[in-house]
């Protein structure tokens, strides 16, 4: 990725292909309104890393498992591989979003990843804002369109970085200082990284004992850890996503059924089709197709 693009909602309709976004190392979308989302409602897993300020409007999605009660004005950062469903969008949603290459997102890490508010803002996907903010929010995305229209300019990459930086440095780390006190306890840590273990083996290890394993606890320590910090049980996380994954295969790929089976590494493709039946009530035939 080394071009950058802007633009507004009157070339949204076609204008760019999803190619352009993905081929860019930034790549603005001004006035993104509930009625350009009306058809998006499968699940969605982001290829690249993905910042959504969200001006005005309410909307209730869920990102990679955890549900969302989203209102404006607010940011909504949402990484590389995590998985989008929105459940609502209001009429009057409005917002502005930012697609990101990798090489763009390693940069801000290394320019900030010693900042305990960075670090938040990594980890925490959606946060809430004081309307007061939403000014520097809005002079932020006037320079990155200025720096992106700019492609004359041989310093263009870092002149990004050093813009979004400037901004972190001036006014984003005040929007997570707040929640350094929320910084996790060592329970927390604990199904932190038992979630980022499910989410980098899920297809192919489906057993509580492999990730107490790797966590050097007891399964039944790990079982009830993470119940008490989530809600959920860890073997119903492992679950959902396996099915989730499950979901937007049958939703987004060309994949026929048994190589979504081979994909997720389940033995046949009749054991996939009662596991997938067996936790949504639909064969994966019937859902692909309803």
């Amino acid at each position: 990725m080394n071009t950058m693009y802007s633009y507004d909602d009157r070339l949204v309709p076609g204008h760019k292909s999803i190619s352009d976004i993905f081929n860019a190392d930034c790549f603005l979308i001004r006035d993104v309104t509930a009625e350009m989302l009306a058809t998006f409602s499968d699940p969605v897993k982001f290829s690249a890393s993905t910042s959504i300020f969200v001006k005005r409007g309410e909307c209730k999605a869920d990102i990679s498992l955890v549900n969302y009660d989203i209102k404006g004005p607010a940011l909504v950062n949402i990484r590389q591989s995590h998985i989008l469903q929105p459940q609502f969008i209001s009429k009057d949603f409005e917002a502005i979003c930012i697609v990101m290459s990798k090489k763009l997102t390693d940069a801000l890490f290394v320019c900030a990843n010693d900042m305990p508010a960075f670090n938040i803002a990594t980890c925490r996907p959606v946060v809430p804002l004081d309307p007061k903010t939403v000014p520097a929010f809005e002079k932020l995305y006037d320079k990155i369109e200025e720096v992106i229209s700019d492609s004359d300019n041989i310093h263009q990459f870092n002149a990004l970085v050093f813009a979004m930086m400037q901004f972190f440095y001036q006014t984003g780390w005040k929007i997570y200082d707040y929640f350094l006190q929320e910084l996790p306890t060592t329970h927390g840590r604990l199904s932190d990284r038992f979630m980022t273990l499910v989410k980098q083996n899920f297809k192919y290890e489906r057993f509580l004992d492999f990730y107490a394993e790797q966590l050097e606890i007891t399964p039944k320590h790990l079982s009830r850890t993470i119940k008490t910090q989530t809600g959920v049980s860890a073997v119903e996380w492992i679950e959902r996503f396996v099915i989730l994954e499950a979901k937007v295969l049958l939703k987004s790929s060309n994949l026929n059924i048994q190589q979504i089976a081979d994909e997720l590494n389940f033995p046949s493709q009749s054991f996939f089709g009662k596991y997938f039946k067996k936790k949504t009530g639909l064969s994966p035939k019937e859902f692909r197709n309803k």
